[in-house]
């Protein structure tokens, strides 16, 4: 059971709407390894590791030109607008895996490269990377719910959430508060 291009260009306002300066943490996802993931009352983050003990640090997906771990991708944040509207199937579909879920408006709009994230103690720098959705995500929430996020004039909008970079060692927990500064 995936969604329709229809229904997700219907939602579009909806998700638009969201909140653009701060928004509650719903949920925190913790990812050791593929395919493995707790929702853990709170996270520490730092700018060394990322989430400590995370697959981040050993198997990123973006490295740097030496090699390591591009930190950019450190963390990422999906709009609670758009994790209810795909993930329909909640019993036999994974979560997608995002570190932070918040009612917050990721568009390049209202958050340019560069903007600070204040997330419990720590500190985030959106960064450049597009999250385009992986392959994993079309498997997961179909062709439509991919093809949604790079339709023409919507990779602006950051449909898939953004990514960041931790600026400063912290802890974020649920119910915490992610403000931009």
């Amino acid at each position: 059971m995936t969604i329709t291009t229809a229904e997700l260009n219907a939602a579009l306002p909806h998700i638009l709407a969201a909140p653009k300066t701060e928004s509650r943490i719903e949920t925190l996802c913790f990812r050791p390894a593929y395919n493995q993931r707790t929702f853990p009352d709170h996270l520490d983050l730092t700018r060394a590791a990322g989430v400590p003990g995370e697959r981040w640090l050993t198997a990123p997906w973006l490295r740097l030109p030496d090699g390591s771990p591009d930190p950019s991708i450190q963390v990422s944040i999906l709009p609670l607008r758009v994790l209810n509207l795909v993930w329909i199937d909640r019993e036999n579909t994974p979560h997608p895996g995002d570190t932070i879920i918040a009612d917050l408006d990721t568009s390049l709009a209202n958050l340019p490269e560069g903007t600070l994230l204040q997330a419990g103690s720590a500190l985030l720098r959106v960064s450049s990377v597009f999250n385009d959705g992986c392959v994993k995500w079309k498997a997961r929430y179909g062709a439509d719910a991919k093809n949604w996020i790079t339709a023409p004039g919507h990779p602006d909008l950051r449909l898939r959430g953004v990514l960041c970079a931790v600026e400063q060692d912290g802890t974020i927990r649920t119910s915490d508060r992610i403000t931009k500064l």
